[in-house]
């Protein structure tokens, strides 16, 4: 698990230097904390662990994420396209209208991992790669480069590939994730919420 976030915080780090004021991303700043998304198995387990760690020195902190969780679930697993029983979503999820609803509950429920009161991530180290890749020019699978809508607003096209991340990024986590399923006999995706359901 470690070596894929050393790859991938490296990476950041480059895009960000090169990104500069481009990149609007700050504390606060909380616009890709809403939203449900999937998360694979590695990802899921690194926010147990975090979870895990914060309760033995914050137990408040800990408690406030374990009831934001039960708040979302409550919310979301009427609509959730999976199974309730493991959290693990089905392979058309994204047809379903938790998913495909734009502007629903799938497109404004917050991360419960978000602390509403100062717009922070409180399992920031342990956040998933799909958290730690957002902002930065990434090529989507059709060849394009997406970005936030919040950064680049003023950069033109030649500016915005000159901050590309590092685009073996998808392809390195697609392999450590399975290397990672196989080796804990586990398959599919979740959300956050199902993730940190029972943690």
């Amino acid at each position: 698990m470690s070596e894929l976030i050393q790859i991938v915080d490296a990476a950041l780090a480059s895009a960000v230097k090169r990104s500069a004021y481009h990149l609007a991303c700050r504390p606060g700043c909380t616009q890709c904390c809403h939203g449900i998304f999937p998360i694979a198995q590695q990802d899921a387990a690194r926010l147990r662990d975090g979870l895990e760690s914060l309760g033995q020195i914050h137990f408040e902190r800990a408690a406030s994420i374990r009831a934001r969780v039960a708040a979302s679930l409550a919310r979301l697993a009427p609509l959730f396209p999976g199974d309730p029983a493991t959290g693990i979503l089905d392979e058309d999820y994204e047809d379903s209208s938790l998913f495909a609803d734009e502007d629903g509950i799938g497109d404004t429920e917050p991360c419960p991992v978000l602390d509403p009161a100062t717009g922070t991530c409180d399992l920031y180290e342990h956040r998933p790669i799909v958290c730690r890749t957002f902002g930065p020019p990434m090529r989507t699978a059709e060849g394009d480069l997406a970005t936030c809508e919040l950064c680049y607003i003023t950069a033109g096209t030649e500016e915005i590939a000159a901050c590309e991340l590092d685009p073996t990024i998808p392809a390195q986590e697609q392999a450590s994730n399975a290397t990672f399923d196989s080796a804990h006999h586990l398959h599919g995706e979740t959300i956050v919420a199902f993730a940190l359901r029972d943690a």
